[in-house]
C-alpha cells in the first residue's frame, strides 16, 4: 500500500551469500540440532535459491551434498522490488538447480536463471502449488489491476511446503544419482523435524473451528485457509493490499469499523510494514481488545530454521485462540 513501507527486521546487509555446504545464509541451520549431516557420498550439487524462506528448507534437504547459495537472505529490500547486481548473475552461473518462489515475487531471479543458468533444473514454488498468477505486472497498482491475482506467499501454504520439499529431493537425486539414498534420508529427517509444525497446525484446526481473522496484509492467508479460519478483512481493503495501493477512505473505515465492533477474533499483523494505515489498524484492534498476532514475511534473526519460525508464529496464534498445542 502506498501509505505503508515494507521493512525487514534484519540488520544484515544485502548481499549474495557465499555458497555453503552446511546451510544457506540468513540464519538457516541443519535438520540435526548439532549440525551433523554425515559424509556426502557424491559430489555436492550447486544450488541457487532466490529467497531465504525457501533457502532454509533447501539447505536442510541438501545437507552436505548441496552447495546452497541464497541470494536474498537477511535483506532490507522487498523481493518484489529488488534490482539484481552483476554479482547476482555470477551467483547463478554454474548452478545445477535453481529454486524460485515464483509469481511476481522474484521475477528478477527467474530472469537470472534463464540468462545465467540456462541448463539448470528450476523449481518454481508458485507453479508447483497450482497458484495461477494472473497479475498484470506492468499495470501493477492500476485501477484495472486483476483483483484475483494469486497470493505469492506460498511458503505459508503447508501443502506447497511439502510439494517443494519433495520436488527438491527428487531433483537433487536426479542430479546426483550416487547421493539419492542420502537425499532420501535427509527428506525423512526433514519430515521428522517438521512434526511440531504439522502438530500445531492440526491443534489449531481442531481447537479453533469457526474462528475468524482480519489481516493487515495477505501474507498469512494461505496458512489461515489451511487452518480453517474465516477471513473477515473487508474485500475492498484486501484488493488494495494485494495491489500494494492506497485503500480508499471507505475501505479503511470499513476495516476500522469491523475491528471496533469486534468483528474478528484476531488481527494478523505483518510487522515488516510500517506507515499510518497499518498503525491505525493495529491500534483499532488493540483498543477493541482483539488479540494481535504478529507475523513476518522473511525469517527473523532468532529463527534458526524455517520450522522454528513458523512454529513460533503458530504458537502465538494458538495462544490468541486459547488453544493448547
Amino acid at each position: 500500500m502506498c501509505s505503508s513501507r515494507r521493512v525487514r527486521p534484519l540488520a544484515v546487509a544485502l548481499a549474495v551469500c557465499l555458497p555453503l555446504t552446511l546451510a544457506a545464509c540468513g540464519g538457516t541451520d541443519n535438520v540435526a540440532s548439532d549440525g551433523a549431516q554425515g559424509d556426502c557420498p557424491s559430489e555436492p550439487v550447486d544450488v541457487v535459491v532466490s529467497v531465504d524462506q525457501w533457502g532454509s528448507i533447501v539447505s536442510q534437504l541438501g545437507g552436505a551434498c548441496a552447495n546452497v547459495t541464497t541470494v536474498l537472505a537477511g535483506s532490507s529490500v522487498d523481493p518484489h522490488d529488488y534490482e539484481p547486481a552483476p554479482s547476482d548473475a555470477v551467483a547463478f552461473e554454474g548452478a545445477q538447480l535453481v529454486v524460485l518462489n515464483g509469481g511476481h515475487y522474484d521475477e528478477w531471479a527467474a530472469k537470472l536463471a534463464e540468462t545465467s543458468a540456462p541448463d539448470a533444473a528450476v523449481i518454481n514454488a508458485v507453479e508447483l502449488s497450482g497458484h495461477e498468477d494472473h497479475e498484470d505486472h506492468e499495470g501493477h497498482g492500476d485501477a484495472d489491476h486483476d483483483h484475483e491475482a494469486a497470493n505469492p506467499h506460498v511458503w505459508y501454504n503447508p501443502a506447497a511446503v511439502n510439494g517443494v520439499s519433495d520436488a527438491v529431493t527428487a531433483e537433487l537425486s536426479k542430479l546426483s544419482a550416487d547421493g539419492a539414498g542420502y537425499f532420501a534420508q535427509r527428506r525423512t529427517d526433514f519430515a521428522a523435524s517438521m512434526k511440531p509444525y504439522a502438530d500445531t497446525i492440526e491443534a489449531i484446526k481442531n481447537g479453533a473451528a469457526g474462528k475468524t481473522y482480519a489481516a493487515s496484509e495477505s501474507v498469512f492467508d494461505d496458512m489461515a485457509a489451511a487452518l480453517g479460519l474465516a477471513n473477515r478483512t473487508p474485500e475492498g481493503y484486501q484488493v488494495a493490499a494485494a495491489n500494494e495501493s492506497e485503500p480508499s477512505p471507505a475501505d479503511l473505515d470499513a476495516f476500522l469499523g469491523l475491528l471496533s465492533d469486534r468483528g474478528a477474533d484476531v488481527l494478523i499483523y505483518n510487522t515488516q510494514t510500517e506507515g499510518s494505515v497499518p498503525e491505525q489498524i493495529r491500534s483499532a484492534a488493540e483498543q477493541a481488545g482483539i488479540p494481535v498476532v504478529e507475523v513476518t514475511e522473511t525469517l527473523p534473526p532468532e529463527a534458526k530454521t524455517f520450522q522454528d519460525w513458523q512454529v513460533a508464529q503458530l504458537d502465538a496464534l494458538a495462544k490468541a485462540f486459547d488453544v493448547t498445542t
